[in-house]
């Protein structure tokens, strides 16, 4: 089913009242089960083909409604995330306050647990929730369709957060399409990221054409869909190339990751332009990773979610008892 994308322009005869209370949301993260660069267009951009999933591993957002004429405030527990207006938290409510006429200011609070630089759209999550949240606090003025086409117009992989878990996305991310979910959401998983991080700029800047993969983005979508991610072939990612590029250290440990697992992940890949590397069909972790010289890997286990029509993403109760 695709996803409606038709008002973009502000549609209320009078502002919204929002609520007084507080909400506390969950703010996901997300994987690319595989990722093909179709072109790269005349405007620099490039137009993707992808399958995004939404992954269990998250932030969590308390938001609360700032009486009066205040201003918006951002508070963070990670003390190098910026909390100003270049904040995505910052713009999603500027573009919420744009679209619905409201003027009113939050207080938002951002517990961060997702990395930075990892390909996870830690930060895209984080300003999809926020629109969820003002939208719910301001009494539902928008539908989820308007969230999504707004959210665009901020960042391309926001929108993969109003589908419903799984989204076949193409253009350049903002393009929508709800599918079901490719695989069970029990699939376990296993997420590996170097401390350092990835520049997406950079990646696709290093990006050579030539070497991309020729595999056509629906065959790898039906091939999912009827076998899962059991051939490492279906979960091609073309910005592995550039990424490796840039840090050939990544590819030395997705390398590792296959050669030291005794044969437990039916694939191994890296997700958006990186620099996490996505292990699926086990989230237990190979004993190298638990070497003094791995000590500053992020290693987590992580499953698929989704989330029920008119409702938010939960925190998935797989994981209860899994370290």
């Amino acid at each position: 089913m695709r996803i409606a994308t038709v008002v973009s322009q502000c549609f209320c005869h009078r502002a919204p009242q929002c609520s007084s209370s507080k909400l506390t949301l969950f703010s996901p993260s997300k994987i690319n089960l595989f990722l093909r660069v179709v072109r790269r267009r005349e405007d620099g951009y490039h137009d993707l083909a992808s399958l995004f999933h939404v992954i269990d591993l998250g932030d969590s957002m308390e938001f609360a409604p700032v009486a009066g004429s205040g201003s918006d405030e951002l508070t963070c527990n990670v003390a190098d995330i910026p909390t100003d207006g270049s904040n995505l938290v910052i713009k999603a409510l500027n573009l919420f306050r744009e679209r619905t006429g409201t003027q009113q200011r939050f207080k938002v609070h951002l517990d961060k647990k997702v990395p930075h630089g990892a390909g996870l759209g830690g930060g895209s999550a984080n300003a999809a929730t926020t629109l969820w949240a003002a939208n719910e606090l301001c009494g539902r003025p928008a539908t989820n369709e308007q969230l999504l086409d707004w959210s665009g117009a901020i960042g391309s992989d926001i929108s993969v957060f109003f589908s419903r878990g799984a989204a076949y996305c193409t253009g350049r991310g903002e393009i929508v399409e709800d599918v079901e979910p490719p695989l069970p959401l029990t699939t376990p998983l296993l997420l590996v990221k170097p401390p350092v991080g990835l520049s997406t700029p950079a990646v696709f800047r290093a990006l050579d054409l030539a070497r991309r993969s020729t595999a056509d983005p629906l065959e790898l979508l039906r091939g999912l869909a009827a076998r899962g991610a059991t051939e490492p072939e279906l979960c091609v990612n073309d910005l592995e190339q550039p990424a490796f590029d840039v840090l050939p250290s990544l590819a030395q440990l997705k390398q590792r990751l296959i050669s030291e697992s005794d044969g437990r992940f039916s694939a191994v890949f890296m997700t958006g332009s990186g620099s996490t590397i996505v292990c699926a069909g086990s989230d237990e972790a190979p004993g190298f990773l638990g070497q003094p010289d791995c000590a500053d890997l992020f290693v987590t286990p992580a499953r698929l979610t989704a989330r029920e029509a008119g409702a938010w993403y939960q925190p998935s109760k797989a994981l209860a008892g899994v370290s």
